[in-house]
């Protein structure tokens, strides 16, 4: 490719085409992908709790065990972990879409295997390949979503995938409490057939996107990415703002190739981790800080409610409609999360991430503590023979202050963690670095899934409100986290975080403004061209 012209800006304000409605469209089809995620993550609440589908996995039990529950629950995300981690080499290999479109047919045929199953054994297996599936979705429909959104309304569309995540668990809940008195198979397999939908609906409308621009750059597939780009910003093929993005994506990649150098397969993987954890910008620090901002999130407990809250209500013995209150539970986040469409990239992502878990800690805490003292811990039996709550005013003031947490994380850190991890990574390492960050997520989803059941079952740990004391405790690690490690990287291009990282640290980068382009330092370095001004660039070739 050396030799090749394209023309490149040294202006900041001139690296990016203005937003266009077919952007907008675009994005918002591709963040279709989190309702894989939240369906397949809420259905098996309500499944678990059914009468039906308890008896067929634990005859004569009024619950199911806490190793079944514990097995069935986790062993999605089990799946998605190895998911997410193979996803990231394919991403480089065959494409962002291609990835996406591979992981929703290993999806369908998870989902086949659901439905089909008669008992445990072929339901896990189910689970565990549609979670494979779930992987591959997860990780790269974040990172195909952040290399093609404009950079002014990246978070808030990135925020969309997160919303389509709320969709489909407030979906699961419906279907669930539609299905809940059915005494048949209907009873756990509508939930898990409808599954297909979403599957044909992302994967048919990918094969009509184009793929990333950067991944065509990474590949040295010059006019494939000028094509892909003039599409994703609906620009036609001569326009100077298709030429001046692609010159910016170009010199950064060449940039950082010249730091990150290509070799083996072991040595890409390597890359993610050199460098030191002391210096903001090394590739060490980076993946730590996806993959533990990945690990905050879930630390949260969010997962607690929305995998277990029908069956932990029940077991408290306090609420009578516990169908109902996680239907509920999944509205408010449905209602909530949309508000981060319009703070994320107006208020930025540090103080969302920063306040919102300050929030929460609160909510946790006060739950626990009205639990402990006049809640959900305090129950009788009636004349009936049924179990009702002491003080029925407590128990709702807990199920408030769930609700209250769940607007919290729904409006920041359901979405802030999701975005940050699709922009902190240079382009060599930015698939498998995303990789890593969201089997991250899975890695510790799973391990919730597994270790909670054993917390709150009545059986085994028997925590009831307590448990929401060791949330808490998660949260205020969390509040600590954002504020020392988050940096702000609203308003900026992929190129311009880069940089950024490299120039300032989290509690100050909020500060900090773009003043050159990396094609200006690359190709028009001591030309003292001015503000605006063009010039055809050679591309040296070298990353190709």
């Amino acid at each position: 490719m050396a030799g090749e012209g394209i023309l490149a800006t040294n202006d900041v304000n001139r690296i990016e085409a203005p937003i266009t409605f077919k952007t907008y469209l675009m994005c918002a089809f591709a963040s279709f992908g989190g309702m894989f995620f939240g369906y397949d993550s809420g259905y098996i609440n309500g499944v678990t709790g059914s009468s039906y589908f308890i008896n067929l996995i634990d005859p004569g039990q009024a619950t199911l065990s806490g190793p079944h529950n514990s097995l069935i629950v986790s062993i999605l995300s089990a799946g998605t972990f190895f998911g997410a981690l193979v996803a990231g080499d394919m991403a480089d290999t065959i494409g962002r879409k291609w990835t996406v479109i591979l992981g929703c047919g290993i999806y369908i045929i998870g989902v086949i295997l659901q439905t089909a199953s008669h008992g445990l054994g072929l339901l896990v297996a189910g689970r565990l390949i549609a979670g494979i599936g779930v992987g591959f979705e997860s990780a790269i429909v974040i990172l195909y979503m952040s290399e093609i959104c404009p950079r002014k309304v990246r978070g808030a569309l990135v925020a969309g995938y997160q919303f389509c995540i709320t969709l489909g668990l407030l979906l699961a809940s419906g279907v669930d409490y539609g299905t809940k008195s059915f005494n048949s198979p209907s009873s756990y397999r509508i939930p898990i057939g409808l599954q297909f939908i979403f599957g044909f609906i992302l994967g048919g409308g990918l094969f009509f996107l184009p793929d990333s621009p950067r991944y065509f750059v990474k590949r040295g597939r010059i006019e494939q990415a000028r094509k892909a780009l003039c599409s994703v910003r609906n620009q036609p093929a001569d326009s100077e703002y298709v030429e001046a993005e692609l010159a910016e994506i170009i010199a950064n990649e060449e940039y950082e190739r010249a730091l990150i150098p290509a070799g083996s397969w072991l040595n890409g993987w390597m890359n993610c981790f050199r460098g030191s954890v002391f210096k903001s910008n090394s590739n060490l620090r980076k993946t730590i800080l996806g993959t533990s901002l990945q690990m905050m999130q879930q630390w949260t407990g969010i997962n607690f409610i929305f995998y277990y809250s029908t069956p932990f209500l029940q077991s408290t013995g306090a609420i009578g409609n516990t169908f109902l209150i996680s239907l509920i539970f999944n509205l408010v986040n449905v209602v909530c999360t949309p508000i981060s469409f319009f703070t994320v990239d107006r208020i930025g992502r540090r103080p969302l991430l920063i306040w919102g878990a300050l929030g929460m800690l609160i909510c946790e805490f006060l739950v626990a503590i009205i639990g402990v003292t006049i809640g959900f811990n305090h129950t009788h039996v009636d004349a009936l023979g049924n179990t009702v709550a002491n003080n029925i005013s407590a128990v709702n003031a807990q199920i408030a202050f769930i609700a209250i947490y769940i607007f919290f994380f729904a409006a920041t850190w359901g979405p802030g963690a999701w975005i940050v991890i699709g922009e902190i990574f240079p382009l060599p390492i930015r698939s498998r670095g995303v990789a890593l960050s969201t089997a991250s997520n899975w890695l510790w989803n799973c391990i919730i899934s597994v270790i909670t059941p054993y917390m709150v079952n009545p059986t085994e740990g028997n925590l009831k409100s307590s448990v929401f004391f060791i949330w808490g405790g998660l949260c205020t690690a969390c509040f600590v986290y954002a504020y020392f490690l988050i940096p702000e990287t609203k308003g900026l291009s992929l190129e311009q975080v880069d940089k950024m990282m490299e120039e300032t640290s989290p509690r100050t980068s909020s500060k900090w403004r773009p003043t050159t382009t990396f094609a200006s330092e690359m190709g028009m370095k001591g030309k003292g061209l001015g503000a605006g001004v063009t010039e055809d660039v050679e591309r040296k070739g070298s990353i190709f």
